[in-house]
């Protein structure tokens, strides 16, 4: 399963069944998990921690020093959870001291050609990424995110869970959970109806959210009053949104 040209460093740990491709480097202290397919020409830097179930395209570059100019060589770490796909030329790098020296992505995620996650990332589990998506360092993404083709999102900016972008959006402030976000930069248009129908989210929770994106974009409110307004709704998939603008450092998209 491990082709006779790639190469291991001896401290690397392989789980069971893991195939690894020609022409692969697999570094020190890295550890992949079982079931996991590596193709050729991938390059898996440590300290790194891969779980089960991942499938790692052709001249990917995993768990790498990031581009930080603070970054002066201290330990940091990558971690991946269970069955995520990071298609060719993916780049994920390791965290920073300046952070939690980690860059942690979850499970079931699929990633895209090109797709780049910087250092200190902090990613969910169910999302898509499409091609040449760009993450900055400090970026957070939830669960169950599409973000379009070469989106580009600012350091520290946070995405919500089932939230959607359109493909060249640039993201310079964080965007709620729900929300569809188009432009450069991007702002608000819609919710993700389409999402939550497939994810089974039922009419009236649907009906729910509607009511809280125009309280929040078009009934002129201050955000304060609309955060006012949102409380009062007592829904628990609204309550989603209200937590997420309680924790924002960088603004909503307005």
């Amino acid at each position: 399963m491990i082709h006779e040209t790639a190469i291991i460093d001896e401290t690397a740990r392989i789980g069971k069944n893991v195939s690894i491709g020609p022409w692969t480097w697999v570094g020190p202290h890295v550890e992949i998990g079982d079931d996991c397919v590596i193709g050729s020409h991938v390059v898996i830097q440590g300290p790194t921690r891969i779980g089960k179930g991942n499938r790692i395209f052709q001249f990917a570059s995993i768990g790498e020093e990031c581009q930080d100019k603070k970054y002066a060589g201290e330990p940091t770490e990558l971690v991946i959870g269970d069955r995520n796909v990071f298609r060719e030329c993916c780049t994920v790098h390791r965290g920073t001291v300046q952070d939690n020296s980690l860059t942690q992505i979850g499970s079931d995620n699929l990633f895209m050609a090109y797709v780049h996650v910087a250092h200190d990332c902090m990613i969910g589990n169910h999302n898509i990424m499409a091609n040449a998506v760009t993450l900055a360092g400090h970026v957070h993404v939830g669960d169950h995110v599409i973000l379009g083709g070469f989106t580009g999102v600012h350091q520290f900016c946070k995405i919500g869970s089932h939230a959607f972008t359109a493909v060249s959006s640039v993201v310079v402030q964080d965007v709620p959970p729900y929300i569809m976000a188009q432009g450069h930069n991007a702002v608000p248009r819609t919710i993700n109806s389409e999402g939550l129908k497939r994810r089974g989210f039922s009419a009236e929770q649907i009906k729910n959210i509607k009511r809280a994106f125009k309280t929040m974009y078009r009934s002129g409110l201050t955000l304060n009053e609309a955060v006012e307004k949102l409380t009062a709704m007592n829904s628990s998939d609204v309550q989603l949104l209200v937590d997420f603008i309680a924790v924002s450092n960088r603004g909503i998209i307005r």
